[in-house]
Formats: C-alpha cells, sequence, structure tokens
C-alpha cells in the first residue's frame, strides 16, 4: 500500500526526561517569532554562531547498516557557510543578541562563543546590547587538537563572552564545582587526619588554612580541564564544529537551575539540548539546517518535546510502501519500501536511505509519536516495524531520510472508514 502524503505543522514526542522544542529556521526570525511566549522567562542561552571564516562546513553522514556498523560516514553534506562580510555579520548578530536579551528573564545569563576573528567585535556588541557593567567574564576554553603553526603560536583556544541580563542575576558556582586534578601544594605542610583523608596546611598572618586534597574546586575562568573531541569521539555526531558535552554541561548547570529554561538559537550538534535535557532543564533549539533534526531525534530520545519546521521535503516524492496489521490494542505498522533521491549516490535500496522513521496519531496539535526507530552506532539495521497503541486520532507515520528530509504520512487501517 502507497500511503497519503500530507503536511504536518509539529512533530510531538513524549517521554520523562525533560522537555522542550526545536525549530527549524532561522535563528533570527525564529527568536522573534518566540517572543509573545518566552519574552523574560529564559534563564540561559548559548550561542556558537557563525564565526566569519568564509569556509563551508560539512557533516559526515552515514548512509544504511554497514556505514554504521564501521563507524564512518559515506557522504559529506554541507550544513553551513560561514559570511565573509562583516557588516552584514555584525547587522544581523545585532539583531539576534537584541532578540537574546529580550528573551532572557531578569535573573538570566548569556554565553556567546567565539575566537579570535570575533572576540573584540561580539564584545562590543554585547557592551552595547547588555551594557558594559554586565560582562561578567572572558572565558577561556583550552584545548591541545589539531595542527601545529610555525608561523606565529598555535591558537589552541576559544573566547566565550559571560553577560548577564540584570545585577539580578542567578549563578550558581557550587553546581560545577569537582575534585581537583592535583592536591594543592605551594610549599604547604602535608598531613592525614584520623579518617585517612589527605590535607595541606598553611600558616599566615598566625592562622593556619587547611585545604583538603579531594574537597571540591570551583573553575575559573581558563578553561583547561575540558578535552576537545576527538576523531573518534563516540560522542561525536558527524557534524563540524560539534562543541564537547562536558562543556555545556557546565555552562547550563552554573547558570541554570532545573525546570528553567536555557535557548540555543545556533543548535547545530545539539549538544546544548542534551546538556539541559541531562540536567532536567527546558530546552529551545533553533537551526536552518535540516539534518540537525535527525541529530536532535537522537540526542533528545525520552524527552518529551516538539519538532516545529520540520516538514521540509515539500517537492522531493519517494516511493514508499507500507502495511498496517491490526493487533490485540496495537496497529503493527510495517515499512516495506522507501525509495527516495540522494545525490552523489546510487539510488537507496533496501531503506538505506532512511535514517529514522517514527508511526503515531495525527490530531489537532500535530503528530503524536508513538514508536520511533534512529540509527545508532549500537544498532545501525533499522526496524522495519514499528507499532502504535489503538488510541483516538488518525494513524500515520514519518520516515526521515539521510539528508534530514522527513516526509509524512496518513496510513489507511484495513477494514476502518
Amino acid at each position: 500500500m502507497r500511503p497519503e502524503r500530507i503536511h504536518v505543522d509539529a512533530e510531538l514526542h513524549a517521554g520523562k526526561d525533560g522537555r522542550g522544542a526545536f525549530y527549524l529556521g532561522d535563528a533570527a526570525g525564529t527568536l522573534e517569532a518566540l517572543l509573545p511566549e518566552y519574552a523574560g522567562k529564559i534563564k540561559v542561552i548559548y550561542m556558537d554562531p557563525p564565526y566569519l571564516t568564509g569556509d563551508k562546513f560539512y557533516m559526515r553522514v552515514r548512509v544504511g547498516e554497514e556505514c554504521w556498523r564501521r563507524g564512518r560516514g559515506a557522504m559529506q553534506v554541507e550544513t553551513f557557510a560561514d559570511p565573509r562580510d562583516r557588516e552584514t555579520y555584525l547587522r544581523y548578530m545585532r539583531r539576534v543578541l537584541a532578540l537574546c536579551r529580550e528573551l532572557l528573564s531578569e535573573e538570566g545569563m548569556i554565553f556567546v562563543h567565539v575566537d579570535y576573528r570575533l572576540n573584540a567585535h561580539l564584545r562590543l556588541l554585547l557592551d552595547e546590547i547588555f551594557g558594559e557593567e554586565q560582562f561578567l567574564n572572558e572565558l577561556i576554553w583550552v584545548y591541545q587538537t589539531g595542527g601545529r603553526s610555525t608561523r606565529h603560536f598555535s591558537r589552541k583556544h576559544d573566547v566565550i563572552l559571560f553577560y548577564a541580563k540584570t545585577e539580578r542575576y542567578d549563578f550558581d558556582l557550587n553546581a560545577v564545582k569537582a575534585p581537583p586534578r592535583a592536591p594543592r601544594d605551594n610549599h604547604m605542610r602535608r598531613h592525614v587526619d584520623p579518617d585517612g583523608r589527605t590535607y595541606r596546611s598553611i600558616k599566615v598572618g598566625g592562622k593556619t588554612y587547611t585545604y583538603y586534597d579531594d574537597d571540591p574546586v570551583a573553575p575559573c575562568d581558563v578553561w583547561d580541564d575540558l578535552s576537545h573531541l576527538q576523531q573518534k569521539d563516540p560522542e561525536r555526531t558527524g557534524y563540524d564544529t560539534q562543541k564537547p558535552l562536558t562543556l555545556l554541561n557546565r555552562i547550563v548547570r552554573c547558570a541554570s537551575r532545573p525546570g528553567e529554561w536555557v535557548l540555543d538559537p545556533f543548535a547545530g550538534s545539539g549538544t546544548t539540548l542534551e546538556a539541559a535535557k541531562r540536567a532536567g532543564r527546558c530546552f529551545i533549539g533553533i537551526d536552518r539546517q535540516p539534518l540537525t533534526l535527525n541529530i536532535a531525534r537522537r540526542r533528545l530520545n525520552g524527552a518529551t518535546w516538539t519538532a516545529r519546521g520540520g516538514d521540509n521535503a515539500a517537492e522531493v516524492e519517494p516511493v514508499c510502501e507500507a502495511e498496517v496489521m491490526p493487533g490485540a490494542g496495537f496497529y503493527h505498522v510495517c515499512l516495506n519500501r522507501f525509495e527516495v533521491a540522494i545525490p552523489g549516490l546510487p539510488a537507496a535500496a533496501q531503506l538505506d536511505g532512511v535514517d529514522n522513521w517514527s508511526v503515531g496519531y495525527l490530531r489537532e496539535d500535530g503528530y503524536h509519536v508513538m514508536e520511533d526507530d534512529v540509527r545508532t552506532r549500537r544498532h545501525g539495521d533499522l526496524r522495519t516495524e514499528l507499532r502504535a497503541p489503538a488510541y483516538a486520532g488518525r494513524l500515520a507515520m514519518c520516515v526521515s531520510d539521510v539528508l534530514g528530509r522527513s516526509y509524512y504520512y496518513a496510513l489507511e487501517i484495513p477494514g476502518w472508514k
């Protein structure tokens, strides 16, 4: 049976690990559309915007079970192109940052991730929009990956500009304290207490100061303890410029509390959203690249979240065949065939062109996912049968290809009219 292709405005997932939304679209336009609902409600914003390099960036995409099993991408898909026109870029970023300030709560904070190209320019923009007095830190994230220069000192750090909206900002340094990597020394005397804990002491001005080796310490403004992602790191999604989860965990936890809203207007690889989900925060992600929705479906698995703008393949018509079989309290949906044109690859056969798919119900507010299957490194093959409980609504399914294009279909139940 060839199901009926339909249009869907929202894709809704139900889970237990946090809640949020992902918007496929332009950052500035989407932020403006969010103002009526979220103005003054966002607790922390992190962004990793384009760096004005003029370069093109790609995602290494795996196609089919074999590629997932080997852990290597079969094709490279362009995700975004960094602009070169500084004046146009800064006008756009001024608009984005101004909208971010409106969305932040009075206790909120913003982190803007940049490198040497834009540090000075965005620092001035942030001073203009948030006020110089709201500057909190120029955080230095140090890493050791990549090549080495012989013409100048190798550039091995990024800058994260940290501002508050008002003086009422709510910053929780205790949330990111961790055991020290090495014990304090500084010529202090070493002791062991009756419980076997090692500590150091020093006498200054007639007063003795004591420091236990295992006491948690807070990070300073130079972050050299958070590793950059290595090429074969299992955390990698294939998305260029991906930042490590440890980095976003620190930012999310120090600047927000459980249940508060975290926003990333350039969500890319989805790291901010996963960090928010893991920490029990609510999240909003925005990105214009369709592939990011496939990433979100993996990283947000288990959360309650809504995807908007995902019905992005109006001009593409795959060959799709599916079958519905009624069961005891369930409908079993079999995806028998799905062939779609993928530039640069031969015609996809045996569902290799499918990255993920789901079954669910159409209701007034959108398509509600009941069960889905997403290719992962541990689970590279794709199940061809999913099931949906006998709920109210019209039975439907969504199939997403390896380019991030999502196709929605209404399904006919045998004997149902």
